[in-house]
């Protein structure tokens, strides 16, 4: 009996064995087919089997029919340590998720759009002080809405001249004044201002968004808002160019993000998630809502607009690829596009003790990041000075530049907010570091 138990541990032992030895190269295929470098967590500084963490919170979420499927990625000391897909990436089609899945990433856009503003900076294009006016007139001379004072023709509100101009800076931090639909919703107006016909481009956006009265004076407040889409404008006056064609030629082309699009060519599409919304008459269990087809707004005609706040597709590999190069100082595999101290730069709190209520507590603002100022306050294991932002359709990065980490979890649902799946990653990604 003895050496009949000891035959089954060790047939458990080589399954185990075995089953970490197809894992170990099924990533190091992925690995290698997105171009990125490979490490065993413990080379790094990271621990096997506290990274296994992950993929089992992953399938609890997918298990129980919250999640579709889901992308995962962790790199560490410029090595990937952990990329996993799992689930399914069209539950429709039976579409298993893969390593290559694009997602819409919606405003995990904005850092790329706020790196490709600070490139020009470095070319000596502008200064952060510079006004917006003085690229783009439509913002020379705003107004500001004082709320909750009706005028007698029975406008909600009343208009008073901006203290000062719109600055760069303004623009990059949220900090500008213009309004939040979101959050001053009474303010219905923005969204039917800037509804505009089919074929409509950023400049048509952007001048638009400008005949609107501010939500409040420059600078004294912190409000998520379209600015991003006024940097991606200043962006295409600046460098003369449109913003698809300065992110393909200075960005994506030098990083070989061969797979980053505002609009996802049609030949792609069997590699493109369906999104996903929660059911709220079947327990939340995920409902579609945007199908992976040539109807969906990432992939359908006229590709005029190219939303700098949010109009993106991608992969996790391509989009840790571009993160690495910010964690890198500007640099990667030879390539630069900033320098070290542009990078430190937008690193850093520019906000003060502004209030950032879509990150809570502890936080601040750099130049196109979130940035944690107190990890204790803003309740997350992650290091102060790290520097992330993340995606309405349920996507998020971070990087730790303390620990040389950088990190991405894809999926796609919207609303999410019910969920505590993207915290959930952050910690189950840290608590693997071990060195």
């Amino acid at each position: 009996m003895n050496n009949f138990v000891l035959t089954i541990r060790g047939i458990s032992a080589t399954i185990v064995l075995l089953l970490t030895l197809l894992a170990s190269v099924s990533l190091n295929a992925a690995v290698s087919k997105a171009g990125l470098k490979r490490a065993s967590p413990e080379s790094v500084g990271m621990s096997s089997e506290r990274l296994q963490r992950i993929e089992a919170r992953m399938a609890s979420y997918i298990d129980n029919g919250q999640l579709a499927g889901t992308v995962t990625l962790v790199a560490r000391r410029g090595k990937v340590v952990h990329f996993e897909a799992q689930g399914m990436s069209d539950v429709e089609n039976a579409r298993p998720m893969s390593t290559d899945t694009i997602f819409r990433i919606a405003s995990m856009t904005k850092p790329i759009t706020s790196v490709a503003l600070m490139m020009l900076y470095e070319r000596g294009l502008f200064q952060l002080g510079d006004p917006v006016g003085k690229w783009l007139p439509e913002f020379s001379q705003m107004q500001v809405m004082v709320a909750n004072e009706a005028q007698p023709d029975g406008t909600p509100y009343r208009l008073v001249p901006a203290n000062s101009p719109i600055t760069i800076k303004q623009i990059l931090t949220h900090t500008a004044g213009l309004m939040n639909p979101y959050r001053q919703g009474h303010l219905g107006l923005l969204q039917n201002q800037v509804a505009l016909e089919p074929g409509y481009d950023l400049e048509q956006f952007v001048k638009r968004l400008a005949a609107l009265p501010l939500g409040y004076q420059p600078g004294e407040k912190w409000q998520y808002s379209s600015g991003t889409n006024v940097v991606g404008r200043l962006v295409e006056v600046m460098s003369g160019m449109s913003l698809d064609a300065f992110f393909k030629q200075e960005i994506f082309a030098p990083l070989k993000m061969m797979d980053s699009h505002f609009y996802l060519p049609e030949h792609k599409l069997n590699r493109f998630a369906a999104q996903y919304r929660p059911d709220v008459d079947n327990g939340n269990k995920i409902a579609l809502q945007d199908a992976p087809t040539v109807d969906s707004r990432f992939v359908k005609k006229p590709h005029s607009y190219f939303s700098g706040a949010g109009g993106m597709v991608s992969t996790a590999a391509d989009y840790v690829r571009f993160q690495q190069m910010m964690l890198n100082g500007g640099e990667l595999e030879g390539v630069r596009l900033l320098g070290k101290k542009t990078v430190q730069q937008m690193f850093k709190n520019h906000t003060g003790d502004l209030p950032i209520w879509l990150r809570g507590p502890g936080n601040g603002f750099g130049l196109g990041y979130s940035v944690v100022t107190d990890s204790g306050a803003a309740q997350t294991s992650q290091t102060e000075g790290s520097v992330s932002w993340g995606g309405a359709y349920n996507t998020i990065f971070w990087i730790d530049p303390e620990e040389e980490l950088v990190a991405v979890f894809m999926s796609q649902l919207r609303p999410y907010t019910h969920l505590n799946v993207r915290a959930d990653f952050i910690s189950t990604v840290n608590q693997a570091i071990v060195d």
